[in-house]
C-alpha cells in the first residue's frame, strides 16, 4: 500500500471564510484551514473508513434510543472562528441538544461536544498536535484519537480549559462517555481482526 502524503500550500495569506466557502466541494482531498494554513489530505484508507462506520453506527444507534444530540460524519466542516479562520474536518462530530444552535445549513459554527479523529499515516502528527491544540483552545469537551495501528483509543476530556493526560483504552476495553450515558462500546468491535 502506498504511503499517504500530506499536502500543504504555502502560507501566503490569511484565508477568509468567504474564500474558503468558494472552494469546490468534494474532490479527492479533505480541506482544512488551521492557524491560517490551508491543509489538504488525500481521502482516508479502507481501515479508517471501516472504523468510522463502526463508531458512527454504534453512537447513531444509541442516539436513536436516547436522542440527546446530533452526530455527523466527514466530510463536514467545523468552523471554530471566522477571523482568523479556523476550520477543521473531523471524522466524527457530536453536538448535544444544548448546543444545536451551532449547526447551520452549510456547516457547524462553534465548538461541538465531541470530535473524533481516526489516525492515518498522513494525519497522525496533525491530529496529535495541531488539532489537539485547536480543539483544546476552542473548548471541545471531548476529543477521541483512534489509532488503527495500535488498536487503541485515547479520550481527552476538558478540565478547566485544558486536556489533561488522556484516558487510554485498548482492544479488550469498554469505552464509556458522560456524553452517552449507558453506552458501553466494546473496542473489540471497533478494531475487528
Amino acid at each position: 500500500m502506498g504511503k499517504e502524503i500530506l499536502m500543504k500550500t504555502a502560507r501566503l495569506k490569511e484565508w477568509t471564510y468567504e474564500e474558503f466557502m468558494s472552494l469546490p466541494e468534494g474532490g479527492p482531498f479533505r480541506t482544512e484551514i488551521i492557524d491560517g494554513e490551508l491543509c489538504m489530505t488525500p481521502s482516508p484508507n479502507t481501515r479508517h473508513q471501516e472504523i468510522s462506520l463502526i463508531l458512527s453506527l454504534a453512537i447513531g444507534n444509541w442516539l436513536g434510543k436516547s436522542p440527546s444530540g446530533k452526530l455527523f460524519i466527514a466530510p463536514y466542516d467545523v468552523v471554530f472562528s471566522k477571523d482568523p479562520l479556523q476550520v477543521a474536518e473531523p471524522d466524527l462530530i457530536f453536538v448535544s441538544k444544548e448546543h444545536l444552535s451551532i449547526i447551520t445549513e452549510k456547516n457547524i459554527q462553534g465548538s461541538p461536544d465531541l470530535l473524533v479523529e481516526i489516525l492515518s499515516p498522513s494525519t497522525e502528527s496533525s491530529d496529535r498536535r495541531v488539532k489537539h491544540s485547536l480543539y483544546e483552545r476552542f473548548g471541545v469537551l471531548e476529543y477521541w484519537i483512534v489509532d488503527p495501528e495500535s488498536q487503541t483509543l485515547q479520550v481527552f476530556r476538558l478540565v478547566d480549559g485544558r486536556y489533561p493526560a488522556p484516558l487510554e483504552y485498548g482492544k479488550s476495553d469498554l469505552l464509556e462517555s458522560p456524553l452517552f450515558p449507558g453506552l458501553s462500546l466494546a473496542l473489540s468491535e471497533v478494531f475487528p481482526s
